[in-house]
């Protein structure tokens, strides 16, 4: 179905985007001009140009960015000999992927203390060193139980990179959100079309699965060496901790977003969305190989779907930053991911790489323009920043029970069919809970 060259091509020009987001930016921001009688721009959008220093911190998110998606992609192509070396049941194997995502849903719920505490900055480089330790042990790690500490300890790392990083890149790009959001939503992505692609290679050169899961600890090194060096000046901390203008809706309490429905709303869209994300990074080569595809071509057909995904997630917001209302660009992308789900379940063997690219890119950009979405609900970068949090906090554990519900699914029908269909009436509500967000209801919310 797909060689290896092929997909590395595939995983290449997931990430060709991300070095050219000033030119697609300025291009939108020229055309908004065009909009603006008709439709007012965003509070977090503008025509001012990027500066050099702009530009090394937007590199700095795409090393980090990586960093956040192999540890589950990288499971699922070897996911075969994993089981055969360590005994996991199915259930159990399942665990390594599901487990890092309710990590990542809990831990996001403890950035708040963890930014009273730390500061955004340390938050962020202990995230990194959590990941890189995770990765380095999976190095000796003979049982199940110890592969599964290692998922815990990485999800754990993750969440509160995404839970704190995107309140620095409120602060510090007030005026690109969706520029800054979308390269750090396809560096996500970009990484887990990595982890899928690369650990089967590295597992072969160096005849050990181990090393396919290790070698994700370097990247993670290298990405926290960036992040202290480009936050190495003591006025740094001081700079993500500068005060915003204070008001009684911009100083609206983390605990607070508890008794928020508007906070519940975009944690369960959050989390139903990437529902689909999950249960098909655990899934879709299983399903591919029960119709005959073999063990390389499925991880290769997972492989590049991330990278659809990467390409969304940058384009989506880049084309939604002109405009204050988001929602006819959420629909847009929950209709790719349906469109998608609808192929793999009617002709999943016609033209696969279409629906498997068309849901990707449908789920790469609706991840991103989401927490885009949740930004504007405040122009104050710590409030936006708690309620990214709590958005990826309740989503990722809402997101964790899907891939576990599919398999219970699978168990039920024999297939994956019955589970792609569950997947696909979810989005068709999710696009009706879409239609919620109205710019008028940004402010309404504290």
């Amino acid at each position: 179905m797909v060689n290896h060259f092929s997909l590395l091509w595939l995983t290449k020009i997931s990430f060709t985007p991300l070095f050219l987001p000033c030119v697609a930016h300025f291009r939108i921001a020229v055309n908004s001009h065009s909009t603006a009688r008709s439709t007012p721009p965003p509070a977090t959008t503008t025509t001012a140009p990027l500066s050099w220093r702009d530009i090394v911190w937007l590199g700095a998110i795409v090393v980090i960015g990586i960093n956040l998606r192999p540890l589950l992609t990288s499971i699922s192509p070897l996911m075969t000999t994993i089981r055969s070396a360590t005994g996991l049941s199915f259930y159990g194997a399942s665990l390594l992927t599901s487990l890092p995502v309710v990590a990542m849903g809990l831990g996001a719920f403890g950035a708040a203390a963890l930014t009273r505490t730390l500061g955004e900055t340390r938050g962020v480089a202990l995230g990194l060193l959590a990941i890189a330790l995770a990765c380095a042990a999976r190095w000796a790690a003979a049982s199940g139980s110890a592969l599964l500490l290692t998922a815990a300890l990485a999800g754990v790392g993750v969440a509160a990179v995404q839970a704190l990083l995107p309140a620095v890149m409120k602060q510090r790009f007030h005026a690109h959100v969706p520029l800054a959001m979308g390269v750090f939503s396809a560096s996500i992505m970009g990484g887990g079309g990595l982890g899928a692609s690369l650990s089967p290679w590295v597992s072969v050169v160096a005849g050990s699965w181990h090393a396919g899961l290790a070698v994700w600890a370097i990247p993670a090194v290298i990405a926290l060496a960036c992040w202290l060096g480009l936050n190495r000046r003591p006025s740094a901390e001081r700079h993500i901790h500068a005060d915003a203008p204070q008001s009684h809706a911009l100083d609206t309490p983390a605990p607070a977003l508890w008794r928020k429905p508007r906070a519940w709303t975009l944690g369960l869209f959050f989390g139903i969305v990437n529902g689909g994300y999950t249960s098909l990074v655990a899934w879709l080569p299983a399903f591919y190989q029960q119709r005959g595809v073999s063990v390389a071509d499925s991880g290769s057909l997972l492989a590049g779907m991330t990278a659809f995904q990467a390409a969304a997630a940058l384009l989506l917001p880049l084309a939604a930053a002109s405009f204050r209302d988001r929602r006819p660009w959420l629909v847009l992308g929950l209709c790719a991911q349906l469109t998608g789900l609808l192929g793999l379940i009617f002709c999943p063997d016609t033209a696969s790489w279409l629906w498997i690219g068309v849901a990707g890119a449908g789920l790469g950009g609706t991840f991103s323009l989401t927490l885009v979405t949740a930004m504007d609900h405040s122009a104050n970068h710590r409030v936006a920043g708690k309620l990214v949090a709590f958005t990826q906090g309740v989503g990722f554990v809402v997101a964790a029970l899907a891939p576990m519900i599919a398999g219970m699914v699978r168990g039920w029908s024999g297939g994956f069919v019955g589970a792609w269909m569950m997947l696909a009436a979810s989005v068709v509500v999710m696009i009706g809970v879409s239609l919620l967000f109205s710019p008028r209801s940004y402010h309404e919310w504290h």
